[in-house]
């Protein structure tokens, strides 16, 4: 049996349109259904279970610092009360460098950002962590 297998390989995020920044790990790929229990008059053995809205969880992204400060600048307007909501996309590349999968976050802007963690002794990446909220997403 063949199974459809996407590695994860390379994250690019887009702004706009725009290539702005390639990520090492992305988290927050969720969308949740909350349930209303409605029970219903007279019949004390059941208890109705209806969809209720739907609530997308913040999208969190890794990456190694770069000289580049555009999420840092970003988060910073927004702290400063002028939201700039952007579309934002993060698309998955394959070992080949062919697009695989894209998930498409509309009005996106960031809620918190995270610099590196130092330590003299380390020889890890020093990593910068963006958080975005968004309305909601959609694979592309």
């Amino acid at each position: 049996m063949l199974t459809d297998v996407h590695p994860a390989r390379r994250f690019y995020v887009q702004i706009e349109g725009h290539t702005q920044a390639v990520f090492t790990e992305v988290s927050g790929l969720q969308v949740e259904m909350q349930v209303f229990e409605y029970q219903e008059g007279g019949n004390n053995g059941f208890i109705h279970r209806l969809p209720g809205p739907v609530k997308v969880s913040n999208v969190t992204l890794k990456r190694g610092l770069t000289t580049s400060n555009e999420f840092f600048k970003w988060c910073m307007e927004v702290a400063s009360r002028q939201v700039s909501r952007k579309h934002l996309s993060i698309l998955l590349f394959n070992t080949l460098g062919e697009e695989m999968v894209r998930w498409n976050f509309h009005n996106a802007y960031p809620v918190k950002w995270v610099g590196p963690q130092f330590n003299s002794t380390s020889t890890a990446t020093a990593i910068e962590t963006l958080e975005l909220a968004h309305d909601g997403l959609e694979l592309g």
